[in-house]
């Protein structure tokens, strides 16, 4: 395990392939670790230097007083890029790693090559919704949502059919500290990267 103390809390970090390879930073989403990106990992190409963390509030990173915004999330992943040295990443966003990758690029645009944002938008859901979320997490935490998470995560087949690993996919949500996942649902619900909408709105007026 690997282990540095960044932005007054210490991020646990894995790196994998080439380590004079093409940068690769794979962020992944809300109530999961980078575990998330295992199945992954066999198929990759060669000559790549893939790096990936668990976001403050998640896996085995520190749990720092919230709530968050994404833009202090994004600071956490440029001083990882920082401290390991890497310019001119290939960011993978996933949900939330999405988020933190388009504020990223648009505040260290060194740090970016290119992004592949998946499953994430430049807004994700309302406030409204979020709120909703974050206060039964508050009331129940996260296991009071799980089951309806694991619906949104994977077809009625997938859980019929590998009921074990359907376990260990909620086991991983749910041993996402409550905290965690209540302050980052805070930081999408005031994230808003829609520069297309902006700039529409700003020639209308």
């Amino acid at each position: 395990m690997r282990a540095v103390s960044l932005n007054g809390a210490v991020m646990h970090f894995r790196e994998d392939g080439d380590a004079g390879g093409r940068p690769l930073f794979l962020i992944n989403s809300l109530g999961t670790d980078f575990r998330v990106w295992d199945k992954l990992m066999p198929l990759m190409p060669e000559g790549l230097r893939i790096l990936r963390y668990d976001k403050r509030g998640h896996g085995l990173s520190e749990l720092s007083p919230g709530p968050y915004s994404i833009d202090q999330l994004a600071d956490d992943a440029a001083a990882l890029l920082d401290h390991l040295q890497l310019r001119e990443v290939i960011v993978v966003g996933l949900s939330i790693g999405g988020l933190i990758g388009q504020s990223m690029a648009a505040r260290r645009p060194d740090l970016v090559r290119a992004m592949v944002l998946m499953d994430t938008a430049a807004k994700i859901g309302t406030q409204e919704m979020w709120a909703e979320r974050i206060a039964a997490v508050e009331a129940g935490g996260i296991e009071s949502l799980a089951d309806a998470v694991m619906q949104r995560w994977f077809s009625e087949g997938f859980g019929r059919n590998h009921p074990e690993e359907l376990l260990v996919w909620r086991n991983m949500l749910t041993r996402t500290p409550d905290a965690g996942c209540a302050d980052c649902s805070a930081a999408i619900a005031d994230a808003d990267y829609d520069i297309i909408r902006d700039i529409r709105k700003n020639v209308a007026n």
